[in-house]
């Protein structure tokens, strides 16, 4: 017995290995050529957002791709929104595009996720033609899912459409921003993915009814044995969702052909068999924390029985199962949630035992009578309203998460060492050793993001905007210079995407949090324009702020409205800064150099913020055009000469950088903060001109990416983000 447990566990460790070699040289092959016409067969991952289409095909060669479709009209969209697409054929053409390079080290990657999808490249369709529509099981079950998806929005009240759909299909399209947030901050998200506890628990109830209904054991067994991949589909077939229904398939196949398998063996055979089927799987983050959190409460039986009260015993399998899994959070999310431990205590029985068959019942009931259910969901709305209301106040509550950044991967395989001896000494209550050991790993975890001896300027490629991040040494302050965002236009609803594109939470928070920065000591807006502050609000949210600084005259602007009211909420003071303003830190000074009166009027009156280490001297210009610019000359001419590095004031377009503060200036580094491709075809090339021909280096963060410079002592050097992504 003993040596098949080691081949099984020597089979997980060979296939994992593959699969990662597999990937690693899958991700060096390029997308086959493919010809101008080709016909597509879609999967049942595909989502509609705005105008646009986007999921999984196979060809005909059956090469996965990943492609993207604009609807022309809005009675096109209503059609793809109330069709199920799973095997639907098309007759398409396009062009294959590179998928984006992420913004930074911390940020979302397009091509990690194509490779963990198993998926070749994009396509991006230009036209195409409906072909056919192939019969099968699978396509079958996803007009079935879509019918429910459907039949759960017109049915249930709007503000229980989100959660039904997400515990009984596996969609969480609808789940607002805010209360996923608040589920993220308790450590109880996974309660919003049908996962192994779900499985069990409609096993059980499926089972158990057919028992009731006078059904022998052994079909009510074989009928649940077809029943569970099916239901595996349309539960939206996540990787938890397969993992707990391949184990409950192969245990109960097992018992009916009277063979005994322990639950760890099955738990294995179902990640080879994965792994096997989709490589790519082993990076989902879904795969790969199921599988470690199972295999956390089948292996700390010894652990649970160390007490009978149930309370204690809930908390010990919460306990056991975060800790585990805490070094794989920080490597993917930077933080983790610390009300975890308590709020899983209280929330997982809620949602297992009350919550889902609650909307299981509904769902049922919907289809019997209408009236019936309506009476039901007056009595339940109001309940599950305020449960919503509970949790977005308790979310609220300080010390919530841990935000460490994230660690290096020898550092995470420390902390997985240890918490692995950690349950060693659980297990032999030697609770003190328990502690030492899980301890001192964390700690290191925490503390070495904030030992460096350098200053740290980078400059975040936010597209066309401008965000920089100023870190001192062993991070005694840290400050931020604007932070990018969006200047959303007017267009038909129809078009508008349902989750809007934010630059502060999508791009800058990441950033922040993955090099573990908890506090912002100044946050300095430089100007009140959209490209420069519209996602300030969103780190805000995330970040705490010591104080904010603004341009004069510039609160009054619209633009400040959502920033102005979040930074009252959260008690940050908010000040004007101009001209003489000074500070230093360390060897480290700061001045702000423009602007020098109280009228605001827009890109002129932009916060200019000169820095100085040794022989290193920094200018940060906002978007200053020629009239500011001009005055800068006048008014600190030998102060400017013979800059080390220059932001460029307004993304290098030709109103800025003018002839004559490039020759007072001479930089030995000019960076453009604008977007790749942008609109506005920012930096001009006669501006990039202007510095090329004196022999100036420049860099641009929408083709070198994010950018960061160095400064110890009186050396300083660059790295762009080829040299920063891990």
């Amino acid at each position: 017995m003993k040596g098949e447990t080691r081949l099984i566990s020597a089979l997980v460790i060979v296939i994992g290995f593959l699969s990662y070699f597999f990937i690693v040289s899958f991700q060096l092959t390029e997308p086959s050529p493919l010809p101008s016409t080709f016909q597509i067969t879609w999967s049942s991952e595909y989502k509609i957002n705005g105008q646009k289409l986007r999921g999984f095909v196979k060809t005909e060669t059956s090469e996965k791709l990943y492609v993207v479709y604009t609807f022309s009209s809005e009675q096109e969209k209503s059609f793809y929104e109330n069709t199920s697409l799973t095997g639907r054929t098309y007759l398409v053409q396009g062009e294959l595009i590179a998928p984006s390079p992420p913004a930074h080290a911390y940020a979302f990657s397009m091509e990690k996720y194509l490779i963990s999808k198993g998926a070749s490249g994009i396509f991006e369709v230009s036209s195409w033609t409906f072909k056919e529509e192939k019969k099968s099981i699978r396509s079958f079950l996803a007009k079935q899912r879509n019918f429910m998806k459907k039949h759960i929005e017109t049915t249930f009240p709007k503000s229980l459409v989100a959660e039904a759909q997400a515990l009984l299909i596996g969609l969480q399209d609808q789940v607002d921003h805010e209360l996923q947030r608040a589920y993220q901050k308790l450590g109880i998200t996974h309660l919003f993915a049908i996962s192994g506890l779900h499985v069990a628990l409609v096993s059980w109830l499926f089972f158990e009814g057919l028992l009731r209904v006078g059904i022998r054991k052994e079909i009510a067994t074989l009928v649940l044995l077809i029943i569970l991949p099916i239901y595996g589909v349309i539960a939206g077939g996540a990787p938890s969702v397969w993992r707990a229904v391949s184990v409950v398939e192969l245990i109960m196949l097992m018992r009916y052909a009277r063979w005994q398998i322990s639950i760890d063996d099955a738990l294995a055979i179902s990640f080879i068999c994965f792994v096997l089927l989709e490589p790519g799987v082993i990076y989902q983050i879904g795969f790969q924390l199921s599988y470690l959190a199972t295999a956390s409460l089948v292996y700390s039986g010894v652990i649970f029985k160390q007490s009978t009260n149930w309370l204690i015993r809930s908390f010990f399998i919460t306990f056991v199962c975060q800790l585990l899994v805490y070094p794989l959070l920080l490597h993917h999310f930077y933080e983790i949630s610390i009300s975890s431990f308590l709020a899983n205590i209280i929330f997982v029985p809620l949602f297992s035992f009350v919550i889902l068959p609650m909307n299981i019942v509904l769902f049922v009931v919907t289809i019997i009578s209408m009236p019936v259910a309506k009476v039901l969901f007056i009595g339940y709305e109001p309940l599950r309203v305020w449960l919503t209301k509970f949790i977005l106040y308790i979310q609220e509550l300080p010390f919530q998460l841990w935000s460490p950044g994230k660690p290096a991967i020898w550092l995470i395989c420390v902390a997985l060492i240890s918490v692995l001896a950690g349950f060693y000494f659980l297990e032999k209550k030697h609770y003190g050793k328990f502690a030492v050991v899980i301890f001192i790993p964390a700690l290191c975890i925490h503390l070495l993001p904030m030992l460096f001896n350098e200053t740290k300027l980078t400059f975040l490629n936010v597209g066309q905007g401008d965000c920089i991040v100023i870190e001192l040494p062993f991070r005694r302050a840290v400050y931020v210079i604007d932070s990018g965002g969006l200047l959303r236009m007017e267009q038909d609803l129809w078009k508008a995407s349902d989750s809007l594109y934010e630059v502060g939470r999508q791009v800058v928070v990441p950033f922040l949090k993955g090099k573990g920065i908890r506090n912002i000591d100044i946050f300095i807006v430089t100007h009140a324009h959209a490209d420069h502050m519209e996602g300030a609000e969103e780190v805000l949210q995330e970040i705490n702020m010591h104080e904010i600084h603004l341009t004069p005259g510039s609160m009054d602007q619209p633009m400040m409205r959502d920033l102005l009211l979040e930074a009252k909420k959260h008690k940050v003071p908010v000040k004007e800064k101009m001209d003489g303003t000074t500070w230093r830190i360390g060897n480290t000074s700061f001045q702000y150099l423009w602007p020098r009166d109280t009228h605001y009027e827009g890109n002129d009156d932009s916060i200019v913020l000169y820095l100085q280490q040794g022989s290193f001297r920094a200018l940060l210009t906002g978007d200053l055009e020629e009239h500011g610019e001009r005055q800068l000359i006048n008014l600190y001419n030998t102060q400017l000469a013979g800059m080390t590095l220059l932001k460029a004031g307004h993304h290098g377009s030709k109103t800025s950088s003018i002839e004559p503060f490039v020759e007072l200036l001479q930089p030995e580094l000019t960076i453009f903060s604008a977007g790749l491709n942008n609109r506005y075809r920012h930096p001009h090339d006669e501006v990039v001109e202007r510095f090329t021909s004196r022999n100036l280096s420049t860099l641009t963060t929408g083709i070198d990416g994010t950018i960061e410079v160095r400064i110890r002592g009186n050396s300083w050097s660059v790295k762009k983000e080829k040299d920063l992504v891990q």
